[in-house]
Formats: C-alpha cells, sequence, structure tokens
C-alpha cells in the first residue's frame, strides 16, 4: 500500500464547534473506522459496536434540536461529518443518513408527546433505526405501495413486505409508510414501528455487489399490530412525509458519493506519486495528471453543490430540486472517480490488495439508493418544466 499520506479536505467551518467537531470525527474514523473497514467489508460485517459508540458521542443525532437529545447542527456541517465517515467506509457514513432519515418522520411530523417519548432513546441512547418506504413491487412508484396498515380500535394492524431496506433485521425501530386508505399518494400514512413487534420478520440479507457490511433485507409484516399512538402525522399525509425526508436524505447519499470520490482521489494521487515506471514517478506523466485534475475538480464541484443545498436547507428555503441536482451529480461523480482511480492504479486498482476496487462497487449503489438517477433527472425537470403531460 502507498505510504503518501493525503492532507484533509480543507473544510470552512461556520463555528469553533463545527470545527473541533470535523477533527473530531476526523481522528475517530482514522482511528475507529478505517483500519479494519476493508477486512469486514470483505466478510460482510456490520459494526453494531460502533454505531453505539457514534450514538454515545453525540454523531447520530447532529442534525436534530438539543431539546431532544439532538446535536443542533446544520445541515452543512451534519453532511460533512457524514462525508468524512463515508470516505473511510461507505456502511458506516451511509448507516448514519438512514438512521438520521428514520428520525426525520417524528423529529418534523410527530407530536409534541411522541418526540419527547421516542426521539431522546432514538438519537442518543444506542438505538439504530431503518426506513421502509420500498416493496417488492414499488421501488420508484413508490406512491403504488401495497403494504396495508388497518384500524382495530386503538390499534393498526400491518400486513406486507417491504424491499431493500437498509439495517432490515437488525434495527431497533422502523418508520414504515402503509396503505391506510385507498389508492394512490393519499392513502399513505406513516407509523413508528419497534424492531421487536411480534410478527415482524426479516429475510435474509441481498447478497449485494458492494457495502457488503450494510445488511439489506426485506421486512415482512404479519399482522404486526402498531398502537395509533404510534401514528406520525396525520392519516392519509404519509407519502408527502416520505418526500419530504427523501429530499433531506438525498443530501445525505450526495455527502457519501463525495466520501467515496475523495478517498479514491487520495489512493490514486498517493498510488501515482509513488509509483515508478520508466524511471520516474507515475504521476509525472501527463495522462495521469491530467486524470487526477480533472478527478480532484469533479470531486470539488460535488461537495460545492450539496452544500449549497444544504444552506438553502437550514435557510428554510425550498431545496428540493437542488438535493435531486446533488445526489444526481455526487454519485455520478463518484462513480467516475473511483472508475479513473482503478485505472490510475492499473492492475493494482482490479485486486482487493488496493481499496480503490471497493470504492467502485460501493459508488454503483449510490446512484440507485432514495432514487435512482433517472428518477432525479424527472424531479429536476418537473421543477423546470412542470409535471409531465398525462
Amino acid at each position: 500500500m502507498p505510504d503518501h499520506v493525503p492532507p484533509p479536505v480543507d473544510r470552512i467551518a461556520p463555528t469553533d464547534e463545527a470545527r473541533d467537531l470535523f477533527s473530531l470525527v476526523r481522528e475517530l474514523a482514522r482511528r475507529e473506522i478505517a483500519p479494519t473497514a476493508a477486512e469486514e467489508e470483505e466478510a460482510g460485517r456490520f459494526p453494531r459496536e460502533l454505531f453505539t459508540l457514534l450514538s454515545e458521542s453525540g454523531l447520530l443525532a447532529l442534525p436534530y434540536a438539543s431539546a431532544h437529545g439532538g446535536g443542533d447542527q446544520s445541515y452543512e456541517v451534519y453532511l460533512q461529518v457524514l462525508e468524512e465517515l463515508a470516505a473511510a467506509r461507505l456502511t458506516v457514513g451511509l448507516g448514519v443518513s438512514v438512521h438520521t432519515l428514520a428520525c426525520h418522520a417524528l423529529a418534523g411530523f410527530g407530536t409534541k408527546e411522541q418526540q419527547a417519548e421516542h426521539l431522546p432513546a432514538m438519537l442518543g441512547e444506542g438505538l439504530l433505526g431503518a426506513y421502509c418506504l420500498s416493496e417488492p413491487a414499488s421501488g420508484s412508484d413508490a406512491a403504488s405501495l401495497r403494504t396495508r396498515a388497518v384500524r382495530d380500535g386503538d390499534d393498526w394492524v400491518l400486513t406486507g413486505t417491504k424491499a431493500w431496506i437498509t439495517h432490515g433485521g437488525i434495527a431497533d425501530f422502523y418508520t414504515v409508510l402503509a396503505r391506510s386508505g385507498g389508492a394512490g399518494a393519499r392513502g399513505i400514512t406513516a407509523y413508528l414501528v419497534p424492531g421487536d413487534a411480534p410478527g415482524l420478520s426479516a429475510a435474509a440479507p441481498e447478497r449485494k455487489m458492494g457495502m457488503k457490511g450494510s445488511p439489506t433485507a426485506q421486512l415482512h409484516f404479519d399482522g404486526v399490530r402498531v398502537s395509533d399512538a404510534r401514528r406520525i402525522g396525520a392519516e392519509g399525509q404519509g407519502f408527502a412525509i416520505a418526500l419530504s425526508a427523501l429530499d433531506s436524505g438525498r443530501l445525505g447519499i450526495a455527502a457519501c458519493a463525495i466520501g467515496v470520490a475523495q478517498a479514491a482521489l487520495d489512493a490514486a494521487v498517493g498510488y501515482a506519486v509513488e509509483r515508478r515506471q520508466f524511471g520516474r514517478p507515475v504521476a509525472d506523466f501527463q495522462g495521469v495528471r491530467f486524470l487526477l485534475a480533472d478527478m480532484a475538480t469533479q470531486v470539488a464541484a460535488g461537495r460545492a453543490l450539496y452544500l449549497a443545498a444544504a444552506r438553502l436547507r437550514d435557510a428554510g428555503r425550498p431545496f428540493g430540486k437542488e438535493a435531486a441536482m446533488a445526489k444526481l451529480l455526487c454519485s455520478d461523480t463518484a462513480m467516475k472517480v473511483t472508475t479513473d482511480a482503478v485505472q490510475v492504479l492499473g492492475g493494482y486498482g482490479y485486486t482487493a490488495d488496493f481499496p480503490v476496487e471497493r470504492y467502485l462497487r460501493e459508488a454503483k449503489a449510490l446512484q440507485i439508493v432514495e432514487g435512482t438517477n433517472q428518477i432525479q433527472r424527472m424531479v429536476i425537470a418537473r421543477h423546470l418544466a412542470g409535471p409531465e403531460s398525462s
């Protein structure tokens, strides 16, 4: 492995507290995450004890209010923390993003009583969350989901199957979208379901190309009873809640994508500086130098876009279009940069002895999760030209 140590990303922190937070996360990633990332991914091990540490450190609660155990941090700061974590290991960065997404519905649409009862444990007491929207027959077309929620006195009975659930089978709580009414988006309601609810079970994890340490599984709801006190928002409001969460979640994916791309760029630069051919470093050859320059420019552009979208969110302004743009550009950038990093390393890049082949496999997932990049283009176009003609 190359001995070249890349400099840390030069971040402009909005506060001294944020600057200290970036340093803390960078050190935690260097000490606790990066050294075992390759080994644990190869073995398919999920680092649950690490997520306990992240919870104890307040890193699972950053963008939420301190009144409920959150970190009171802006999205501009939170996303840069995600980027640092994802650069060390995507399973960790994406896991934090998914947990944050799972808390979004209750934090944004729950009653004060619900928030006081559940949020402190969700944010700072070691719990791990998951988000349940997709189903075997409804991925991009989420409004056609079929999981049913039927009222039975003071309870709801949930029946159906959710698919592609990150942390499926290991989460302590699930934010679940289910059909409580008629067809279409207006018939969907959100629920907070305990991970140990009777009737809830998980299939074997999917066998994936990358991110093998992050469990992705189907969840089966076989008459799962949920108290109405765990219904989030009004009946029929679930799809609007889901879309709100996904706008924020897409920014999380964008930040994770730039983390992976930055890691790949650092590995490529380190190799090019140390690898010698024809009597000089590979980095001396113009073809490689230009490739590295393009990779660095793409990473910087992606980072600037996701931060610009985050600042809109922090200012309380609409950011849905910009979130879709950031998710699209950043995940495409991750795919391009990791592919180029493999090329810089040549044959070594294609081996598991170097991390860039893992980055390449992981980058592909980011073009798919939380809305494929084709869906992002549809979202952006609707903002520009209005809905498609029926």
